[in-house]
Protein backbone atom coordinates (compact mmCIF):
# COMPACT_ATOMS: atom_id res chain seq x y z
CA UNK A 1 0.00 0.00 0.00
CA UNK A 2 1.42 3.38 -1.00
CA UNK A 3 2.36 5.39 2.32
CA UNK A 4 0.31 8.29 2.62
CA UNK A 5 1.75 11.69 2.42
CA UNK A 6 1.76 13.58 5.61
CA UNK A 7 -0.19 16.76 4.34
CA UNK A 8 -3.01 14.18 3.79
CA UNK A 9 -2.68 12.67 7.36
CA UNK A 10 -3.01 16.47 8.31
CA UNK A 11 -5.92 16.96 6.82
CA UNK A 12 -7.57 14.29 8.17
CA UNK A 13 -6.69 15.42 11.53
CA UNK A 14 -8.17 19.03 11.00
CA UNK A 15 -11.03 17.25 9.34
CA UNK A 16 -11.75 14.82 12.62
CA UNK A 17 -11.24 17.72 15.30
CA UNK A 18 -13.86 20.09 13.20
CA UNK A 19 -16.01 17.95 11.89
CA UNK A 20 -16.32 16.00 14.80
CA UNK A 21 -17.32 19.19 17.23
CA UNK A 22 -19.99 19.71 14.70
CA UNK A 23 -21.60 16.61 14.91
CA UNK A 24 -20.98 16.74 19.00
CA UNK A 25 -22.85 20.32 18.62
CA UNK A 26 -25.37 19.08 16.44
CA UNK A 27 -26.39 15.77 16.42
CA UNK A 28 -29.06 14.00 18.10
CA UNK A 29 -28.70 12.44 21.52
CA UNK A 30 -31.34 9.78 21.21
CA UNK A 31 -30.42 6.15 20.50
CA UNK A 32 -29.95 4.88 16.75
CA UNK A 33 -29.83 1.07 15.64
CA UNK A 34 -27.37 0.83 13.05
CA UNK A 35 -27.37 -2.14 10.84
CA UNK A 36 -24.14 -4.53 10.98
CA UNK A 37 -22.58 -3.06 8.09
CA UNK A 38 -18.97 -3.07 9.44
CA UNK A 39 -19.39 -6.48 10.87
CA UNK A 40 -16.50 -8.36 8.99
CA UNK A 41 -13.00 -9.66 9.15
CA UNK A 42 -10.26 -8.28 6.84
CA UNK A 43 -8.11 -5.96 6.44
CA UNK A 44 -5.46 -4.33 4.60
CA UNK A 45 -2.03 -3.84 6.39
CA UNK A 46 0.08 -0.97 5.71
CA UNK A 47 3.46 -1.90 3.89
CA UNK A 48 6.54 0.23 5.16
CA UNK A 49 9.05 -2.02 3.28
CA UNK A 50 12.26 0.04 3.14
CA UNK A 51 14.49 -0.02 0.12
CA UNK A 52 16.69 -2.71 1.39
CA UNK A 53 13.37 -5.11 2.02
CA UNK A 54 12.69 -4.13 -1.58
CA UNK A 55 16.06 -5.15 -2.88
CA UNK A 56 15.33 -8.73 -1.22
CA UNK A 57 11.98 -8.66 -2.61
CA UNK A 58 12.39 -8.55 -6.28
CA UNK A 59 11.45 -11.66 -7.97
CA UNK A 60 13.95 -13.96 -10.16
CA UNK A 61 14.19 -14.43 -13.31
CA UNK A 62 11.71 -17.26 -14.81
CA UNK A 63 13.77 -20.35 -15.46
CA UNK A 64 13.65 -21.99 -19.41
CA UNK A 65 10.56 -24.38 -18.19
CA UNK A 66 9.10 -21.12 -16.80
CA UNK A 67 8.97 -19.47 -19.93
CA UNK A 68 7.89 -22.44 -21.89
CA UNK A 69 5.22 -22.90 -19.73
CA UNK A 70 3.76 -19.07 -20.13
CA UNK A 71 3.95 -19.83 -23.75
CA UNK A 72 2.48 -22.88 -24.43
CA UNK A 73 -0.81 -21.62 -22.01
CA UNK A 74 -0.56 -18.60 -23.61
CA UNK A 75 -1.45 -20.23 -27.11
CA UNK A 76 -3.74 -22.98 -25.29
CA UNK A 77 -6.02 -20.02 -24.20
CA UNK A 78 -6.39 -17.43 -27.32
CA UNK A 79 -6.75 -20.35 -29.74
CA UNK A 80 -9.38 -22.90 -30.34
CA UNK A 81 -7.83 -26.54 -29.91
CA UNK A 82 -6.98 -27.89 -33.41
CA UNK A 83 -4.14 -29.92 -34.90
CA UNK A 84 -2.57 -26.92 -35.82
CA UNK A 85 -2.58 -25.31 -31.95
CA UNK A 86 -1.38 -29.37 -31.36
CA UNK A 87 1.58 -28.89 -34.12
CA UNK A 88 2.57 -25.62 -32.54
CA UNK A 89 3.00 -27.17 -29.04
CA UNK A 90 5.21 -29.99 -30.13
CA UNK A 91 7.19 -27.95 -32.29
CA UNK A 92 7.65 -25.30 -28.71
CA UNK A 93 8.52 -28.73 -26.39
CA UNK A 94 9.39 -31.89 -28.17
CA UNK A 95 10.45 -32.98 -24.77
CA UNK A 96 7.69 -32.80 -22.13
CA UNK A 97 9.06 -32.35 -18.42
CA UNK A 98 7.38 -32.97 -15.30
CA UNK A 99 7.66 -28.78 -14.43
CA UNK A 100 6.49 -27.75 -18.10
CA UNK A 101 3.33 -29.57 -17.76
CA UNK A 102 2.10 -28.68 -13.91
CA UNK A 103 2.92 -24.94 -15.07
CA UNK A 104 1.05 -24.86 -17.71
CA UNK A 105 -1.63 -26.83 -15.79
CA UNK A 106 -2.07 -24.04 -13.98
CA UNK A 107 -1.88 -21.28 -16.29
CA UNK A 108 -4.78 -23.11 -18.35
CA UNK A 109 -7.84 -20.52 -17.44
CA UNK A 110 -10.27 -23.27 -18.99
CA UNK A 111 -11.00 -26.41 -17.66
CA UNK A 112 -11.94 -28.10 -20.90
CA UNK A 113 -8.61 -27.31 -22.75
CA UNK A 114 -6.82 -28.06 -19.32
CA UNK A 115 -8.14 -31.82 -19.44
CA UNK A 116 -7.33 -31.54 -23.54
CA UNK A 117 -3.86 -30.56 -23.04
CA UNK A 118 -3.66 -33.08 -20.14
CA UNK A 119 -4.63 -36.03 -22.74
CA UNK A 120 -2.38 -34.47 -25.09
CA UNK A 121 0.84 -34.81 -23.65
CA UNK A 122 -0.38 -38.42 -22.86
CA UNK A 123 -0.72 -39.16 -26.37
CA UNK A 124 2.87 -37.58 -26.75
CA UNK A 125 4.69 -40.05 -24.07
CA UNK A 126 4.78 -37.84 -20.46
CA UNK A 127 4.04 -40.51 -17.97
CA UNK A 128 1.47 -38.56 -15.43
CA UNK A 129 2.38 -39.64 -12.07
CA UNK A 130 -0.56 -39.04 -8.98
CA UNK A 131 0.92 -35.14 -8.24
CA UNK A 132 -0.41 -34.03 -12.29
CA UNK A 133 -3.83 -36.34 -11.74
CA UNK A 134 -4.86 -34.79 -8.30
CA UNK A 135 -3.98 -31.14 -9.95
CA UNK A 136 -6.22 -32.21 -12.94
CA UNK A 137 -8.85 -32.75 -10.22
CA UNK A 138 -8.55 -30.38 -8.41
CA UNK A 139 -8.66 -27.81 -11.70
CA UNK A 140 -12.29 -29.15 -12.81
CA UNK A 141 -13.62 -29.68 -9.33
CA UNK A 142 -12.73 -25.55 -8.53
CA UNK A 143 -14.36 -24.76 -11.60
CA UNK A 144 -17.53 -26.94 -10.79
CA UNK A 145 -16.90 -29.38 -13.71
CA UNK A 146 -17.93 -31.82 -11.32
CA UNK A 147 -19.29 -34.36 -13.97
CA UNK A 148 -16.06 -34.28 -15.94
CA UNK A 149 -14.26 -34.52 -12.44
CA UNK A 150 -16.30 -37.77 -11.10
CA UNK A 151 -15.43 -39.13 -14.77
CA UNK A 152 -12.11 -38.20 -14.44
CA UNK A 153 -11.41 -39.34 -10.70
CA UNK A 154 -12.66 -42.95 -11.92
CA UNK A 155 -10.50 -43.05 -15.22
CA UNK A 156 -7.36 -42.61 -13.14
CA UNK A 157 -6.37 -45.78 -12.98
CA UNK A 158 -6.80 -47.00 -16.08
CA UNK A 159 -5.39 -44.23 -17.86
CA UNK A 160 -2.11 -44.43 -16.06
CA UNK A 161 -2.21 -48.09 -16.47
CA UNK A 162 -2.53 -49.02 -13.05
CA UNK A 163 0.59 -46.62 -12.20
CA UNK A 164 -1.55 -44.82 -10.38
CA UNK A 165 -3.63 -45.88 -7.68
CA UNK A 166 -6.89 -43.73 -6.23
CA UNK A 167 -6.68 -42.70 -2.75
CA UNK A 168 -8.52 -40.55 -0.16
CA UNK A 169 -6.60 -37.41 -1.47
CA UNK A 170 -8.80 -37.67 -5.13
CA UNK A 171 -11.75 -38.36 -3.38
CA UNK A 172 -11.20 -35.44 -0.61
CA UNK A 173 -10.97 -33.37 -3.49
CA UNK A 174 -14.14 -34.08 -4.95
CA UNK A 175 -16.17 -33.34 -2.04
CA UNK A 176 -14.93 -30.32 -1.55
CA UNK A 177 -15.86 -29.83 -5.42
CA UNK A 178 -19.15 -30.88 -4.55
CA UNK A 179 -19.52 -28.79 -1.41
CA UNK A 180 -18.16 -25.55 -2.64
CA UNK A 181 -21.29 -26.03 -5.15
CA UNK A 182 -23.52 -27.16 -2.28
CA UNK A 183 -23.96 -30.37 -3.20
CA UNK A 184 -23.96 -32.00 0.05
CA UNK A 185 -25.72 -35.36 -1.00
CA UNK A 186 -23.01 -35.52 -3.68
CA UNK A 187 -20.32 -35.23 -1.40
CA UNK A 188 -21.63 -37.77 1.16
CA UNK A 189 -22.14 -39.81 -1.90
CA UNK A 190 -18.55 -39.87 -2.75
CA UNK A 191 -17.81 -40.63 0.89
CA UNK A 192 -19.79 -43.62 0.94
CA UNK A 193 -18.05 -44.85 -2.22
CA UNK A 194 -14.96 -44.28 -1.25
CA UNK A 195 -15.71 -46.86 1.76
CA UNK A 196 -17.02 -49.02 -0.47
CA UNK A 197 -14.43 -49.75 -2.65
CA UNK A 198 -12.38 -50.22 0.24
CA UNK A 199 -10.31 -46.79 0.64
CA UNK A 200 -9.87 -45.77 4.40
CA UNK A 201 -10.92 -41.89 4.83
CA UNK A 202 -8.17 -39.85 6.53
CA UNK A 203 -8.49 -37.21 8.67
CA UNK A 204 -8.39 -34.86 6.06
CA UNK A 205 -11.81 -36.20 4.38
CA UNK A 206 -13.50 -35.90 7.92
CA UNK A 207 -12.42 -32.41 8.07
CA UNK A 208 -13.38 -31.82 4.46
CA UNK A 209 -17.47 -33.36 5.17
CA UNK A 210 -17.57 -31.92 8.80
CA UNK A 211 -17.32 -28.31 7.56
CA UNK A 212 -19.10 -29.09 4.41
CA UNK A 213 -22.22 -30.23 6.91
CA UNK A 214 -21.69 -27.46 9.63
CA UNK A 215 -22.12 -25.06 6.60
CA UNK A 216 -25.38 -26.41 5.56
CA UNK A 217 -26.40 -26.70 9.41
CA UNK A 218 -26.47 -30.49 9.67
CA UNK A 219 -25.45 -30.51 13.21
CA UNK A 220 -26.58 -34.19 13.92
CA UNK A 221 -25.43 -35.55 11.21
CA UNK A 222 -21.77 -33.86 12.17
CA UNK A 223 -21.57 -35.15 15.33
CA UNK A 224 -22.53 -38.87 14.41
CA UNK A 225 -19.62 -38.46 11.19
CA UNK A 226 -17.10 -37.34 14.23
CA UNK A 227 -18.32 -40.06 16.24
CA UNK A 228 -17.93 -42.68 13.46
CA UNK A 229 -14.63 -40.90 12.66
CA UNK A 230 -13.00 -41.61 16.41
CA UNK A 231 -14.66 -45.21 16.97
CA UNK A 232 -15.05 -46.98 13.44
CA UNK A 233 -12.07 -45.63 11.85
CA UNK A 234 -9.69 -45.09 14.41
CA UNK A 235 -8.97 -41.45 13.36
CA UNK A 236 -7.50 -39.15 15.39
CA UNK A 237 -8.47 -35.47 15.25
CA UNK A 238 -6.35 -32.31 14.79
CA UNK A 239 -6.72 -29.03 15.43
CA UNK A 240 -8.03 -28.28 12.40
CA UNK A 241 -10.91 -30.82 12.94
CA UNK A 242 -12.13 -29.04 16.36
CA UNK A 243 -11.49 -25.63 14.98
CA UNK A 244 -14.22 -26.81 12.29
CA UNK A 245 -16.52 -27.83 14.94
CA UNK A 246 -16.05 -25.10 17.32
CA UNK A 247 -16.56 -22.36 14.86
CA UNK A 248 -19.82 -24.75 12.53
CA UNK A 249 -21.61 -25.51 16.01
CA UNK A 250 -21.20 -21.86 17.24
CA UNK A 251 -22.24 -20.28 13.78
CA UNK A 252 -25.01 -22.58 13.83
CA UNK A 253 -26.15 -20.99 17.56
CA UNK A 254 -24.60 -24.04 19.35
CA UNK A 255 -22.19 -22.35 21.59
CA UNK A 256 -22.15 -24.80 24.56
CA UNK A 257 -21.66 -27.14 22.10
CA UNK A 258 -18.74 -25.08 20.53
CA UNK A 259 -17.68 -24.92 23.91
CA UNK A 260 -17.40 -28.68 25.06
CA UNK A 261 -15.44 -29.47 21.85
CA UNK A 262 -12.74 -26.92 23.04
CA UNK A 263 -13.02 -28.27 26.37
CA UNK A 264 -12.57 -31.52 24.64
CA UNK A 265 -9.06 -30.65 22.87
CA UNK A 266 -6.79 -31.29 25.83
CA UNK A 267 -8.38 -35.08 26.44
CA UNK A 268 -7.67 -35.82 22.95
CA UNK A 269 -3.68 -34.06 23.51
CA UNK A 270 -4.47 -31.41 20.40
CA UNK A 271 -3.17 -27.89 21.26
CA UNK A 272 -5.47 -25.29 20.38
CA UNK A 273 -4.32 -22.60 18.36
CA UNK A 274 -4.54 -18.65 18.04
CA UNK A 275 -7.54 -19.64 15.38
CA UNK A 276 -8.97 -21.53 17.90
CA UNK A 277 -9.24 -19.22 20.27
CA UNK A 278 -10.55 -16.20 17.65
CA UNK A 279 -13.01 -18.70 17.02
CA UNK A 280 -14.13 -19.55 20.47
CA UNK A 281 -14.20 -16.06 21.42
CA UNK A 282 -16.84 -14.72 17.82
CA UNK A 283 -18.73 -17.77 19.00
CA UNK A 284 -19.33 -16.35 22.49
CA UNK A 285 -19.81 -12.78 21.52
CA UNK A 286 -22.70 -13.37 18.90
CA UNK A 287 -24.54 -15.78 21.41
CA UNK A 288 -23.90 -12.51 23.92
CA UNK A 289 -21.24 -14.49 26.35
CA UNK A 290 -18.71 -11.63 26.04
CA UNK A 291 -17.50 -12.00 29.53
CA UNK A 292 -17.14 -15.92 29.25
CA UNK A 293 -15.71 -14.68 25.65
CA UNK A 294 -13.25 -11.78 27.88
CA UNK A 295 -12.46 -14.93 30.24
CA UNK A 296 -12.00 -17.46 27.49
CA UNK A 297 -8.93 -14.58 26.38
CA UNK A 298 -7.42 -14.23 29.46
CA UNK A 299 -7.03 -18.55 30.10
CA UNK A 300 -5.34 -18.05 26.37
CA UNK A 301 -2.71 -15.95 27.72
CA UNK A 302 -2.17 -18.32 31.20
CA UNK A 303 -2.10 -21.21 28.65
CA UNK A 304 1.20 -20.52 26.61
CA UNK A 305 3.97 -18.10 26.46
CA UNK A 306 3.71 -18.49 22.82
CA UNK A 307 0.31 -18.59 22.32
CA UNK A 308 -1.08 -14.47 22.55
CA UNK A 309 -4.20 -13.04 21.61
CA UNK A 310 -3.95 -10.75 18.10
CA UNK A 311 -5.54 -7.86 16.54
CA UNK A 312 -8.49 -10.33 15.50
CA UNK A 313 -8.75 -11.38 19.08
CA UNK A 314 -9.04 -7.92 20.58
CA UNK A 315 -11.24 -6.30 17.65
CA UNK A 316 -14.02 -9.20 18.21
CA UNK A 317 -13.98 -8.29 22.03
CA UNK A 318 -14.66 -4.83 21.29
CA UNK A 319 -17.53 -5.75 18.72
CA UNK A 320 -18.83 -7.89 21.74
CA UNK A 321 -19.14 -5.51 24.71
CA UNK A 322 -19.94 -2.71 21.74
CA UNK A 323 -23.33 -4.53 20.43
CA UNK A 324 -23.96 -5.09 24.35
CA UNK A 325 -23.63 -1.48 24.16
CA UNK A 326 -21.25 -1.42 27.20
CA UNK A 327 -18.61 1.37 25.84
CA UNK A 328 -16.27 1.53 29.04
CA UNK A 329 -15.53 -2.17 28.46
CA UNK A 330 -14.78 -1.96 25.02
CA UNK A 331 -12.42 1.12 25.91
CA UNK A 332 -11.07 -1.08 28.46
CA UNK A 333 -10.40 -4.08 25.32
CA UNK A 334 -8.85 -1.21 23.34
CA UNK A 335 -6.39 0.00 25.78
CA UNK A 336 -5.52 -3.42 27.13
CA UNK A 337 -4.46 -4.06 22.77
CA UNK A 338 -2.37 -0.85 23.03
CA UNK A 339 -0.30 -1.88 26.30
CA UNK A 340 0.47 -5.09 24.74
CA UNK A 341 1.83 -3.68 21.76
CA UNK A 342 -1.15 -4.64 18.91
CA UNK A 343 -1.36 -1.96 16.94
CA UNK A 344 -5.44 -1.57 16.32
CA UNK A 345 -6.05 -1.68 12.77
CA UNK A 346 -9.08 -0.25 10.70
CA UNK A 347 -11.87 -2.70 11.79
CA UNK A 348 -10.78 -2.44 15.16
CA UNK A 349 -11.55 1.35 14.82
CA UNK A 350 -14.09 1.01 12.49
CA UNK A 351 -16.26 -0.85 15.09
CA UNK A 352 -15.56 0.55 17.80
CA UNK A 353 -16.74 3.92 16.14
CA UNK A 354 -19.99 1.86 15.07
CA UNK A 355 -20.75 1.02 18.44
CA UNK A 356 -20.13 4.90 20.03
CA UNK A 357 -22.29 5.83 17.17
CA UNK A 358 -24.95 3.74 18.58
CA UNK A 359 -24.66 4.97 22.31
CA UNK A 360 -24.42 8.53 21.03
CA UNK A 361 -20.77 9.19 22.16
CA UNK A 362 -20.08 11.25 19.95
CA UNK A 363 -17.48 13.28 21.96
CA UNK A 364 -15.51 9.91 22.30
CA UNK A 365 -14.97 9.43 18.20
CA UNK A 366 -13.79 13.12 18.39
CA UNK A 367 -11.09 12.12 20.82
CA UNK A 368 -9.75 9.19 18.73
CA UNK A 369 -10.10 11.22 15.51
CA UNK A 370 -7.83 13.48 17.50
CA UNK A 371 -5.49 11.42 19.09
CA UNK A 372 -4.53 8.89 15.90
CA UNK A 373 -5.52 11.15 12.79
CA UNK A 374 -2.18 12.99 13.27
CA UNK A 375 0.44 10.37 13.72
CA UNK A 376 -1.35 8.26 10.85
CA UNK A 377 -2.16 5.49 13.23
CA UNK A 378 -6.20 5.95 12.17
CA UNK A 379 -7.58 7.18 8.38
CA UNK A 380 -11.40 7.14 8.04
CA UNK A 381 -11.89 5.37 5.16
CA UNK A 382 -15.58 4.10 3.43
CA UNK A 383 -17.14 2.07 5.95
CA UNK A 384 -15.94 4.58 8.87
CA UNK A 385 -18.38 7.54 7.15
CA UNK A 386 -21.01 5.20 6.22
CA UNK A 387 -20.99 4.68 9.89
CA UNK A 388 -21.56 8.42 10.42
CA UNK A 389 -23.95 8.73 7.50
CA UNK A 390 -26.16 6.09 8.69
CA UNK A 391 -26.49 7.26 12.21
CA UNK A 392 -27.49 10.74 11.52
CA UNK A 393 -30.16 9.64 8.52
CA UNK A 394 -31.10 7.24 11.78
CA UNK A 395 -31.79 10.12 14.20
CA UNK A 396 -33.19 12.81 11.39
CA UNK A 397 -30.13 14.60 10.66
CA UNK A 398 -30.10 14.70 7.22
CA UNK A 399 -28.27 17.92 6.55
CA UNK A 400 -25.49 16.55 8.90
CA UNK A 401 -25.50 13.51 6.68
CA UNK A 402 -24.80 15.24 3.53
CA UNK A 403 -21.79 17.20 5.19
CA UNK A 404 -20.10 14.03 5.64
CA UNK A 405 -20.97 12.87 1.97
CA UNK A 406 -19.35 16.35 0.60
CA UNK A 407 -16.38 15.33 3.06
CA UNK A 408 -15.79 12.12 1.66
CA UNK A 409 -15.00 14.38 -1.59
CA UNK A 410 -13.00 16.38 0.12
CA UNK A 411 -10.79 13.76 1.55
CA UNK A 412 -10.97 11.70 -1.40
CA UNK A 413 -12.56 8.82 0.08
CA UNK A 414 -14.71 6.98 -2.63
CA UNK A 415 -18.49 6.91 -1.86
CA UNK A 416 -19.85 3.54 -2.11
CA UNK A 417 -22.95 2.07 -2.78
CA UNK A 418 -24.13 1.74 0.74
CA UNK A 419 -23.16 5.10 1.04
CA UNK A 420 -25.57 6.61 -1.63
CA UNK A 421 -28.46 4.05 -0.85
CA UNK A 422 -29.08 5.32 2.75
CA UNK A 423 -28.84 8.79 2.23
CA UNK A 424 -30.95 8.45 -1.02
CA UNK A 425 -33.93 6.20 0.91
CA UNK A 426 -33.54 8.55 3.48
CA UNK A 427 -34.26 11.83 1.51
CA UNK A 428 -37.11 10.07 -0.01
CA UNK A 429 -38.49 9.35 3.19
CA UNK A 430 -38.21 13.00 4.35
CA UNK A 431 -40.33 13.89 1.30
CA UNK A 432 -36.76 15.58 -0.47
CA UNK A 433 -37.25 13.96 -3.53
CA UNK A 434 -35.05 16.84 -5.53
CA UNK A 435 -32.17 16.20 -3.88
CA UNK A 436 -32.75 12.08 -3.57
CA UNK A 437 -32.58 12.59 -7.73
CA UNK A 438 -29.75 14.60 -7.68
CA UNK A 439 -27.54 11.87 -5.51
CA UNK A 440 -29.00 9.05 -7.92
CA UNK A 441 -27.91 11.03 -11.40
CA UNK A 442 -24.62 11.01 -9.67
CA UNK A 443 -24.85 7.50 -8.77
CA UNK A 444 -25.82 6.53 -12.07
CA UNK A 445 -23.29 8.86 -13.98
CA UNK A 446 -20.67 7.47 -11.97
CA UNK A 447 -21.48 3.79 -11.72
CA UNK A 448 -20.94 3.19 -8.36
CA UNK A 449 -23.02 0.55 -7.88
CA UNK A 450 -20.63 -1.80 -10.15
CA UNK A 451 -17.74 -1.02 -8.61
CA UNK A 452 -16.83 -4.06 -6.90
CA UNK A 453 -15.23 -2.24 -4.06
CA UNK A 454 -17.30 -1.74 -0.89
CA UNK A 455 -20.47 -3.69 0.21
CA UNK A 456 -23.04 -5.02 -2.02
CA UNK A 457 -25.53 -3.05 -3.55
CA UNK A 458 -29.32 -4.05 -2.25
CA UNK A 459 -31.69 -3.30 -4.79
CA UNK A 460 -34.26 -2.93 -2.31
CA UNK A 461 -33.39 0.08 -0.50
CA UNK A 462 -33.44 1.62 -4.30
CA UNK A 463 -37.21 1.40 -4.56
CA UNK A 464 -38.34 4.29 -3.19
CA UNK A 465 -36.14 6.51 -5.84
CA UNK A 466 -37.64 3.75 -8.02
CA UNK A 467 -41.12 3.97 -7.19
CA UNK A 468 -41.17 8.39 -7.21
CA UNK A 469 -39.12 8.28 -10.67
CA UNK A 470 -41.79 5.70 -12.18
CA UNK A 471 -44.63 7.78 -11.39
CA UNK A 472 -43.30 10.86 -12.57
CA UNK A 473 -42.85 9.69 -16.02
CA UNK A 474 -39.04 8.66 -15.43
CA UNK A 475 -38.54 5.07 -15.56
CA UNK A 476 -36.10 4.89 -18.24
CA UNK A 477 -33.74 7.13 -15.74
CA UNK A 478 -35.05 4.44 -12.81
CA UNK A 479 -33.92 1.27 -15.09
CA UNK A 480 -30.36 2.51 -15.76
CA UNK A 481 -29.68 1.78 -12.39
CA UNK A 482 -31.84 -1.03 -11.96
CA UNK A 483 -29.82 -2.76 -15.06
CA UNK A 484 -26.31 -1.71 -12.94
CA UNK A 485 -27.69 -3.77 -9.94
CA UNK A 486 -28.16 -6.98 -12.13
CA UNK A 487 -25.20 -6.74 -13.75
CA UNK A 488 -23.78 -7.10 -9.93
CA UNK A 489 -26.07 -9.98 -9.75
CA UNK A 490 -28.28 -8.31 -7.03
CA UNK A 491 -32.27 -9.14 -7.46
CA UNK A 492 -35.75 -7.88 -6.38
CA UNK A 493 -38.85 -9.07 -7.19
CA UNK A 494 -40.90 -5.69 -6.32
CA UNK A 495 -38.20 -3.82 -8.52
CA UNK A 496 -39.69 -5.30 -11.16
CA UNK A 497 -43.00 -4.48 -10.69
CA UNK A 498 -42.07 -1.21 -9.84
CA UNK A 499 -40.10 -0.63 -12.86
CA UNK A 500 -42.63 -2.22 -15.65
CA UNK A 501 -45.84 -0.59 -13.52
CA UNK A 502 -43.94 2.93 -14.44
CA UNK A 503 -43.63 1.21 -18.43
CA UNK A 504 -47.34 0.76 -18.63
CA UNK A 505 -47.86 4.66 -17.00
CA UNK A 506 -45.75 5.89 -19.69
CA UNK A 507 -47.16 3.99 -22.72
CA UNK A 508 -43.27 2.09 -22.99
CA UNK A 509 -45.08 -1.49 -23.16
CA UNK A 510 -42.18 -3.57 -25.30
CA UNK A 511 -39.79 -1.95 -22.98
CA UNK A 512 -42.07 -3.19 -19.71
CA UNK A 513 -42.22 -6.52 -21.85
CA UNK A 514 -38.39 -7.47 -21.84
CA UNK A 515 -38.13 -6.68 -18.08
CA UNK A 516 -40.95 -9.36 -17.92
CA UNK A 517 -38.94 -11.61 -19.64
CA UNK A 518 -35.69 -10.83 -17.75
CA UNK A 519 -38.07 -11.71 -14.13
CA UNK A 520 -39.39 -14.64 -15.38
CA UNK A 521 -35.77 -15.87 -16.30
CA UNK A 522 -34.54 -15.19 -12.52
CA UNK A 523 -37.70 -17.69 -11.44
CA UNK A 524 -39.58 -14.59 -10.12
CA UNK A 525 -43.61 -15.45 -10.64
CA UNK A 526 -44.91 -11.85 -11.99
CA UNK A 527 -48.45 -11.24 -10.31
CA UNK A 528 -51.63 -10.96 -12.06
CA UNK A 529 -51.73 -6.88 -12.44
CA UNK A 530 -48.22 -6.94 -13.97
CA UNK A 531 -49.59 -9.53 -17.02
CA UNK A 532 -52.88 -7.38 -16.84
CA UNK A 533 -51.39 -3.68 -17.30
CA UNK A 534 -49.21 -5.35 -19.68
CA UNK A 535 -51.59 -7.07 -21.79
CA UNK A 536 -54.21 -3.99 -22.30
CA UNK A 537 -51.56 -1.60 -23.07
CA UNK A 538 -49.93 -3.96 -25.74
CA UNK A 539 -53.50 -4.46 -27.45
CA UNK A 540 -54.26 -0.77 -26.95
CA UNK A 541 -50.83 -0.13 -29.09
CA UNK A 542 -51.76 -2.76 -31.71
CA UNK A 543 -49.49 -5.26 -30.72
CA UNK A 544 -51.43 -8.01 -30.81
CA UNK A 545 -48.33 -10.65 -30.93
CA UNK A 546 -46.82 -9.68 -27.65
CA UNK A 547 -50.02 -9.29 -26.18
CA UNK A 548 -50.36 -12.80 -26.96
CA UNK A 549 -46.72 -13.98 -25.68
CA UNK A 550 -47.75 -12.41 -22.38
CA UNK A 551 -50.97 -14.34 -22.08
CA UNK A 552 -48.51 -17.47 -22.77
CA UNK A 553 -46.52 -16.61 -20.34
CA UNK A 554 -49.37 -15.85 -17.63
CA UNK A 555 -50.95 -19.14 -18.04
CA UNK A 556 -47.26 -20.45 -17.59
CA UNK A 557 -47.19 -18.69 -14.36
CA UNK A 558 -50.36 -20.11 -12.92
CA UNK A 559 -52.58 -17.44 -13.52
CA UNK A 560 -56.24 -17.51 -14.88
CA UNK A 561 -57.15 -14.62 -16.89
CA UNK A 562 -60.25 -13.45 -17.64
CA UNK A 563 -62.06 -14.87 -20.26
CA UNK A 564 -62.45 -11.18 -21.59
CA UNK A 565 -59.12 -11.13 -22.31
CA UNK A 566 -58.67 -14.05 -24.51
CA UNK A 567 -61.56 -12.27 -26.44
CA UNK A 568 -59.70 -8.89 -26.91
CA UNK A 569 -56.50 -10.80 -27.77
CA UNK A 570 -58.25 -13.35 -30.28
CA UNK A 571 -60.40 -10.37 -31.64
CA UNK A 572 -57.21 -8.18 -31.92
CA UNK A 573 -54.69 -10.93 -34.11
CA UNK A 574 -57.96 -11.42 -36.47
CA UNK A 575 -58.47 -7.97 -37.14
CA UNK A 576 -54.59 -7.59 -37.98
CA UNK A 577 -54.60 -11.10 -40.08
CA UNK A 578 -52.42 -12.74 -37.63
CA UNK A 579 -54.89 -15.52 -36.54
CA UNK A 580 -53.07 -18.62 -34.86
Amino acid sequence: MATIPNSQIQKFAVFGIRFFKSISNGASRDPSQLPSILRYYSSEQANDNTDDEKDHNVKPRPSTKTKRARTMARLINNKPWSPDLESSLSSLSPSLSKTTVLQTLRLITTPSKALQFFNWTQVNGFAHNDQSYFMMLEILGRTRNLNAARNFLFSIEKKSGGTVKLEDKFFNSLIRGYGRAGLLQESIKVFLMMKSIGISPSVVTFNSLLSILLKRGRTTMALKLYDEMLTTYGVTADTYTFNILIRGFCMNSMVDEGFRFFKEMSRCKCEPDVITYNTLVDGLCRAGKVKVAHNVMKGMLKKSSNLNPNVVTYTTLIRGYCAKQDIPASLDVLKEMIDRGLKPNRITYNTLIQGLCEAQNLDKIKEIFEGTAGVGQFIPDTCTFNTLVKAHCDGGNLNEALKVLEKMSELRVQPDSATYSVLIRSLCQGGDFVRAEELFDELAEKEIVLNDVGCTPLVASYNPIFEYLCRNGKTKKAERVFRQLMKRGTQDPPSYKILIMGHCREDTFKAGFDLLVLMLRRDFVPDVEIYESLIEGLLRKGEAVLAQKTLEKMLKSSHLPKTSTFHYILAELVRSRLCW
